[in-house]
């Protein structure tokens, strides 16, 4: 096997050299047949690879997934994807313009992990003195303490995708909540 070597600056000495195809007759070993081994280990493959994950509430057993990919294909307002008896995650879709209404936890901490989009968060001791502000966007993560007033707002062009933690639960086991209208009907 040849390689051309690569002469910086000069990347093409010669103007009449392709790269010609290679051909290697060596199997390579497959250590993962993506949709058959991984399958019998409940791992769910990427969206991205052809198949979906189901979104649904796999708790209390034991569950692996690719979070971001499963909160990326998340296109509700919020759904339950594993419920325990200490801890319950969830997926949100957040709609451009949109926020998810400024609530407080009082007896339970709270994690965000945003995914997808940006937006900004609003946290503080009352409900009128949200002093507390940050700009969020891909891979920001938003700790919660318990009894502290939040509420996060999309100000993007793209849906908010971000993924939360609770400890303990905070939604009953399976919950769906298709649009924010929804979840509000469900709180009252």
């Amino acid at each position: 096997m040849y390689y051309a070597p690569y002469m910086y600056p000069y990347h093409y000495v010669n103007p009449y050299y392709i790269n010609v195809p290679m051909y290697h007759y060596v199997r390579q070993p497959d250590y993962w047949t993506m949709y058959n081994d991984a399958n019998r280990f409940d791992f769910l493959p990427s969206s991205e690879g052809g198949r979906a994950i189901e979104l649904k509430d796999y708790g209390p057993e034991p569950f692996v997934v690719n979070i971001n990919e499963a909160a990326k294909q998340n296109n509700t307002f919020r759904t339950a994807l594993w419920t325990g008896n200490h801890l319950q995650v969830t997926l949100m879709s957040i709609k451009v313009g949109e926020d998810i209404g400024l609530e407080i936890h009082p007896n339970l901490d709270q994690f965000l992990r945003v995914e997808q989009g940006q937006g900004i968060v609003r946290m503080g001791k009352r409900k009128e003195n949200l002093n507390f502000v940050r700009n969020v966007y891909d891979d920001s993560a938003i700790m919660i303490p318990a009894g502290t007033w939040h509420n996060v707002t999309n100000t993007g062009n793209t849906p908010l995708k971000l993924y939360s933690i609770y400890a303990p639960p905070q939604h009953p086991f399976g919950t769906v909540h298709v649009t924010k209208a929804d979840a509000l009907a469900a709180e009252h």
